[in-house]
C-alpha cells in the first residue's frame, strides 16, 4: 500500500468530521441544539435539605418554583410524603422561636 492511500484517509475523515461539526454548530444556533440548561437566575428545581434515615433510604426536601415537597427516596419505592409545603421555614417556626421576655405584673421597674 501507498502512503497517498493512507492521506487520502485521513484526509476523508477529517472532511467528515468537520462537516459534522459544521452541522451541530448550525443546528444549535438555529435552536435545535437539546437540552438547554438554565441561566443562574432561572432555576426551578433545587434540594432544600437531605437526611439519610438509614443505609439506603433519605428524606430530601426538594423545591420547584417556590412550593416544596417531601420525597422519601432508596427504599423498595420512592414515596411522596408531603407535597405543597410553602417554602420558609416550618408552619411551627413561630411556636418553637424564642419569645422576648415579658416583664412580670407585679414588677418595679420605675424610678424611685
Amino acid at each position: 500500500m501507498d502512503i497517498s492511500v493512507y492521506l487520502r484517509f485521513i484526509l476523508a475523515l477529517a472532511g467528515v468530521l468537520s462537516l459534522i461539526a459544521i452541522a451541530a454548530f448550525i443546528m444549535k444556533r438555529a435552536g435545535w441544539g437539546g437540552l438547554r440548561t438554565p441561566k443562574a437566575g432561572q432555576k426551578r428545581l433545587a434540594v432544600t435539605a437531605a437526611i439519610a434515615l438509614d443505609g439506603r433510604r433519605r428524606l430530601v426536601l426538594v423545591r420547584r418554583d417556590e412550593v416544596e415537597h417531601l420525597l422519601l427516596i432508596g427504599g423498595p419505592a420512592d414515596l411522596v410524603v408531603e407535597t405543597g409545603i410553602a417554602p420558609g421555614g416550618s408552619r411551627f417556626e413561630k411556636h418553637l422561636a424564642p419569645q422576648p421576655a415579658k416583664p412580670a405584673a407585679g414588677s418595679a421597674t420605675g424610678a424611685p
